[in-house]
């Protein structure tokens, strides 16, 4: 079965209060690359994440961005820096001193002072977060994998179906290559009577030698057969549950060597129109497994 590296995926989970949203979105990549994005606060489950992610994929460029949000009422507490606050009340005191005038000073304005009253919020507690940030990354996951698949599927459609053609073409290049030997005899016995017009015989053995070296030559019997051995290992892999992106390029690229081998070889005009024919197929195949996992 295909599978894409194009998808996306939204999962969220609620817990303690915080509703948690994850969105991860996958792009082709050659190895499987995570970059996670979420609030600096929650910055040591970042690994947590990666492995989480890593493990339910094989290839790909996968962005993952985590988001928090506080619902209800947030418990906070306020602290007061009785030093700071002593500092400043001392401070004043001496600065009325100073300037001979007598300053009245009161809590209020000593709160209004920088860093006198210090608001803390109540920590997250990341255990507890993390079972509810899990449960949204793995249904996140779910959607992503599920539109994997769906591209996959349809990508899968159209690699079978050029797959086809060029089987289509092999078959027909088999039908055609007995009758290039033939027709090389016919244009060479007549170009030979032509050249000696009926003033000489025409030495059959050294004409058969001739065609006989030509066949040699041009004999694509084991190409042929690797063609379709290829293509053989091809459906065989597309079938597949496991990572096979790479092994696809590679085989596509063995496909091509095998297709030039035959339009160097043939020496046939509707030969390498076929092999032309196959190369454009293996083409668009090639593009379509770039985007293979």
């Amino acid at each position: 079965m295909l599978r894409s590296m194009t998808g996306f995926g939204r999962g969220e989970a609620v817990v303690t209060g915080k509703r948690i949203t994850v969105e991860i979105k996958s792009v082709n990549h050659r190895y499987c690359e995570v970059a996670i994005r979420l609030p600096r606060i929650y910055s040591a489950l970042e690994e947590k994440i990666r492995r989480t992610v890593q493990a339910r994929v094989f290839r790909g460029r996968l962005d993952v961005f985590v988001n928090v949000v506080q619902e209800g009422e947030k418990t906070a507490l306020v602290k007061v820096d009785k030093e700071l606050a002593m500092a400043y009340y001392n401070s004043l005191r001496e600065l009325g001193e100073l300037l001979q005038i007598s300053p009245e000073i009161t809590a209020e304005q000593l709160s209004h002072f920088p860093g006198v009253l210090v608001l803390q919020e109540e920590e997250d507690d990341l255990d507890i977060l993390w079972s509810g940030l899990e449960v949204a990354i793995n249904l996140a996951m779910d959607n992503l994998l599920e539109m994997r698949v769906i591209e996959g599927n349809r990508l899968n459609d159209d690699i079978i179906h050029r797959i086809g053609k060029i089987e289509q073409f092999i078959n027909e290049i088999s039908v055609q290559e007995p009758k290039v030997v033939n027709n090389y005899r016919e244009r060479l016995s007549n170009r030979v009577r032509e050249l000696i017009n009926d003033q000489f015989v025409v030495d059959e053995s050294r004409l058969a030698t001739e065609v006989a070296v030509f066949a040699e030559r041009c004999n694509i019997t084991e190409e042929l057969v690797r063609l379709n051995s290829h293509l053989t290992q091809f459906r065989q892999l597309i079938n597949s549950d496991d990572s096979i992106g790479r092994k696809l390029d590679f085989l596509v690229q063995e496909l091509h060597r095998e297709a030039n081998t035959i339009g160097s070889k043939a020496n046939d005009a509707e030969i390498s129109h076929l092999v032309v024919e196959i190369k454009s197929e293996l083409e668009k195949i090639r593009e379509q497994i770039q985007n293979i996992e």
